[in-house]
């Protein structure tokens, strides 16, 4: 290390801790960890900080909460004036404005879980799942006005298989700190080979609201699997059986022409309950019901029935 660079670090859930545990170990100094503002949960009884705040408060580092950051003059008086080497980024969950993302000398860089320039963007490894992509990861990449449309700096990459969003989050995690940790060095030296972007290859990773769960049985199959996979575990895939919600977290693919109508079930079996999707059958093997938690099918046929021919997707 030539010099201890002055920096910042901002960002706010799980995904981000790695990325200052990196920045901490460095032993490079951190001025400020900016965070979102903490939020009540359970109905409002009980106040929960961020992930990025506990992790900082155990580091003995200063945790800042704007509410906003465009047009807050007194925030980036604070900024100016600690005058940061650096500014590191990891899922902040708010647009920087200019100000900011020109303010520190050795600029404002970002730990973007996706192989930019794909899924640039709110939810990159759901929807690289969602799509069927075989490989996810991070990019560590230079801010700039644009939605992640920054040079890149450096890629790592992991195969998706078939890992849920909840599983492939702290692998991808990890890889983030592992890579900040790695090009600190070179950022600090100036020894970096910025990489363009190719623009006409970019793809836009849409944020992830309740609604997108719904199963559309009109899909294949595989198409649906991956739905599952990328929405665990949240908002969970879901679907409706007798007029009642239920989630679905678990399923495979049947290589079996069906002609009955989309959502019918087929079978119900404890290996699942087979139901018609896109001309095929999905095997659907783990479920939820409301105030339940989540169990195999053949576990939840021990207490309650399944019938063969009654359709998902259809609310009486």
């Amino acid at each position: 290390m030539k010099n201890k660079l002055k920096t910042i670090y901002m960002g706010t859930p799980e995904f981000a801790v790695p990325g200052l545990e990196a920045l901490y170990k460095s032993g490079h100094e951190i001025g400020y960890v900016v965070t979102q503002p903490d939020k009540a949960r359970d109905r409002g009884k009980k106040i929960q900080f961020t992930a990025v705040k506990e992790k900082a408060i155990e580091f003995g580092i200063q945790v800042l909460q704007p509410e906003k950051i465009k047009g807050n003059e007194e925030f980036l008086e604070i900024l100016e004036e600690y005058a940061p080497d650096l500014i590191v980024v990891a899922a902040y969950g708010k647009l920087l404005p200019p100000e900011i993302i020109h303010l520190p000398r050795l600029g404002c860089v970002n730990i973007h879980a996706s192989i930019l320039p794909r899924w640039r963007g709110a939810a990159p490894m759901q929807r690289a799942i969602m799509a069927g992509d075989k490989d996810i990861g991070v990019t560590l990449m230079y801010m700039e006005e644009g939605l992640d449309t920054g040079d890149m700096i450096a890629k790592l990459s992991t195969p998706i298989l078939r890992k849920t969003a909840a599983e492939l989050h702290d692998e991808v995690a990890e890889l983030g700190g592992k890579l900040l940790l790695e090009k600190l060095p070179d950022l600090e030296s100036g020894n970096i080979t910025r990489e363009k972007q190719e623009d006409s290859l970019a793809t836009y990773a849409a944020m992830i609201f309740k609604k997108d769960g719904e199963i559309d049985f009109s899909k294949t199959p595989a198409e649906i699997e991956r739905l599952i996979r990328g929405l665990d575990s949240w908002p969970g895939a879901y679907s409706y059986y007798n007029g009642q919600p239920i989630k679905i977290w678990g399923a495979e693919v049947i290589e079996k022409a069906c002609d009955v109508p989309y959502g019918t079930i087929v079978n119900v079996s404890n290996e699942g309950i087979e139901v018609s999707a896109g001309g095929s059958i999905l095997l659907i093997t783990v479920i939820q019901v409301p105030g339940k938690k989540r169990v195999s099918v053949a576990d939840y046929l021990k207490g309650n029935q399944i019938k063969i021919g009654e359709v998902f997707n259809k609310i009486d």
